[in-house]
């Protein structure tokens, strides 16, 4: 699949997962591909209302951008077995400004990231810790889409969401759009094909150990 069908399936796939059923529709997705309101080019998407997570001094040295997906296990064990320690020397100290962009490999990975955008500023990186530290919980195989939904849900009450705020997030059409519309450009910046990709101060790295990631961060500390 292309990424400009991409862009589509999974925007209109986000539509209807929540309690309101926005299109309320037996109807494939595909259905739905044609319609104007969906059918529009990446360009003309207003992507202003997506905006950046950031963690750390605005000012610090070292900007750190992850490009990681709520489904790829590789993410996840980065998440739990470098960016606590990460967040903890180089975050937390001012050393590093981290910004994490999502990638959305499959529909499931998009509705994660409307749960965890859900939560608003404050509770968005709690909520991401929960998605990665149970992912194989709420992923359950992939292969049940409202099981997905009810377990995302799940977190998102856990997170101190409402049934109210969920259906309103997770049936969000237009930020949909937007999420991955601001992905595609993204992730074309630096011809991102897997995650985590990590960019420190504009240079592209792949996945790598705390260890690695600590001395590539100390090099640039040095000067």
């Amino acid at each position: 699949m292309n990424r400009r069908n991409f862009l589509m399936t999974t925007a209109v796939a986000a539509l209807g997962v929540g309690g309101a059923y926005l299109y309320n529709s037996p109807a494939p997705v595909t259905d739905f591909l044609v319609t104007p309101a969906i059918a529009q080019d990446t360009a003309e998407i207003d992507i202003s209302t997506v905006k950046d997570l950031v963690m750390g001094d605005e000012n610090a040295p070292i900007e750190l951008i992850e490009y990681a997906s709520y489904t790829c296990p590789h993410c996840a064990n980065f998440h739990t077995t470098v960016f606590k320690q990460l967040k903890e020397n180089y975050i937390d100290t001012g050393k590093v400004k981290f910004v994490y962009r999502e990638v959305y490999f499959d529909k499931y990975g998009l509705w994660a990231a409307m749960v965890a955008r859900c939560g608003g500023d404050l509770r968005y990186f709690g909520i991401n810790a929960m998605l990665y530290e149970q992912q194989s919980e709420w992923l359950a195989g992939g292969k049940d889409a409202m099981e997905i939904v009810e377990n995302l849900r799940t977190i998102g009450k856990k997170a101190g969401l409402s049934d109210a705020d969920l259906d309103t997030c997770m049936n969000d059409g237009a930020m949909a759009q937007a999420m991955v519309a601001k992905f595609e450009a993204e992730v074309a910046e630096y011809d991102v094909s897997g995650t985590p990709t990590l960019i420190i101060n504009g240079e592209k790295n792949s996945n790598m150990s705390y260890a690695d990631l600590s001395e590539k961060l100390d090099d640039i500390l040095k000067g």
